[in-house]
C-alpha cells in the first residue's frame, strides 16, 4: 500500500511537484480507498518517508517550498490558459486537424518560467504530414517561431492513437491531456490506451473549460484541395524529406534513440530531441532506488 503512494510523490518529485490529497489518491491503486489511504498517509509522514503542507504531499523534505512554487505556476498557467483559446481556434482551422488536446505542464495546472503550451494533434489518416507542415509553416513565418503559445510537437493519425511507448510519463501524459477540439476523437484516444490503467486505474482527469467545436469555410475548402492521389503523393513526401532532414540533424543519436525521440512514420510525427521521456524516467526511478522501493 506504500509502495502505490510513493511512486506518484517520487514521479512528480522529478518536477519539484507536490500533489494534493485528492490527485495522490487518483494516482494510487484501486484497492486503496478513503480511510485506509489516509492512514497509510499519515504513517509514511510519521515515519518522515513523505512531508506535508497545507493538505500537500511530497517525498521532498522541504515541501514548504514548492508548494508556494506549485501556486505561483499555478497563477502562471492562468495566463497562458486565457491566451489558450486563440491558438486552439487557429490550430483546429488548419485542414485535417480532428483532434487537439494539452499535453506538458499546462496538462497539470502549472507553467514553468520560458514554457510552452504543448498541444498533442490528431489528424486525418494519410493527411498528417500536410496538416503538420502547414502548421509548422504558419508557426516560422506568422509567430516568427516562437515556441510560447504554439508548441505542436506531437502528432497521430486517427489510426494510430495508441501510444507505442507504453511507461509511467506516457501514461501520466494520455490521463492528463485537456481536450480543447475534438473531445470525442481525444476521449476515443484515451479509450484506446486504456494500458493507462495498469499504472492509474483511479484517474480520472479534470477539464478547465470547454473544448471548443466547430468547422471552417478555410478548412473544408483547403481540405477539398487536398484531396485525391496528388495529396497521397504530397503527404508521403513531405514525410520522406522531414525524415531525411531529421536524420542528417541527429546524425549523432543512436538508432533506437531517434526512433524514440524522432519518431516519423505515416501516422505518427515526434519531435522531441532533448528526450524529455528518457531524462524524467531516469529521474524517477533514481527516487525510486532511493527509496529501496
Amino acid at each position: 500500500m506504500e509502495i502505490s503512494i510513493l511512486k506518484p510523490l517520487c514521479y512528480f518529485d522529478v518536477f519539484n511537484h507536490p500533489l494534493k490529497r485528492e490527485e495522490l489518491l487518483q494516482l494510487c491503486d484501486k484497492t486503496i480507498k478513503g480511510s485506509n489511504f489516509d492512514q497509510t498517509l499519515k504513517t509514511l509522514v510519521k515515519k518522515k518517508v513523505c512531508f506535508e503542507s497545507n493538505n500537500y504531499y511530497s517525498i521532498n523534505s522541504n515541501v514548504d517550498k514548492i508548494v508556494k512554487e506549485r501556486k505561483e505556476k499555478e497563477a502562471l498557467a492562468q495566463s497562458y490558459l486565457k491566451k489558450l483559446s486563440f491558438y486552439t481556434r487557429i490550430i483546429k482551422s488548419f485542414p485535417f486537424v480532428r483532434g487537439v488536446s494539452v499535453s506538458g505542464s499546462l496538462s497539470k495546472g502549472v507553467m514553468y518560467d520560458k514554457g510552452d503550451i504543448d498541444y498533442f494533434i490528431v489528424t486525418k489518416k494519410n493527411r498528417l504530414w500536410v496538416c503538420r507542415t502547414l502548421l509548422i509553416l504558419f508557426k516560422k513565418i506568422c509567430l516568427l517561431n516562437s515556441r510560447k503559445y504554439f508548441c505542436v510537437n506531437y502528432f497521430v493519425d486517427e489510426d494510430n492513437t495508441e501510444i507505442l511507448d507504453q511507461n509511467i510519463f506516457t501514461a501520466i501524459e494520455i490521463t492528463h491531456l485537456i481536450p480543447v477540439y475534438g473531445a470525442d476523437v481525444v476521449q476515443r484516444m484515451k479509450a484506446k490506451n486504456d494500458w493507462t490503467k495498469q499504472f492509474f486505474p483511479n484517474h480520472s482527469a479534470q477539464n478547465y473549460f470547454l473544448p471548443i467545436e466547430g468547422s471552417s469555410l478555410f478548412k473544408r475548402t483547403a481540405e477539398s484541395l487536398f484531396s485525391g492521389g496528388f495529396a497521397e503523393k504530397l503527404d508521403l513526401y513531405l514525410m520522406k524529406i522531414t525524415y531525411r532532414r531529421w536524420s542528417k540533424k541527429f546524425k549523432s543519436f543512436h538508432p533506437d534513440k531517434l526512433e524514440l525521440t524522432m519518431r516519423s512514420n505515416r501516422g505518427i510525427s515526434k519531435h522531441h530531441p532533448s528526450d524529455f521521456q528518457t531524462k524524467v524516467l531516469a529521474g524517477y526511478q533514481k527516487r525510486i532506488e532511493k527509496l529501496t522501493i
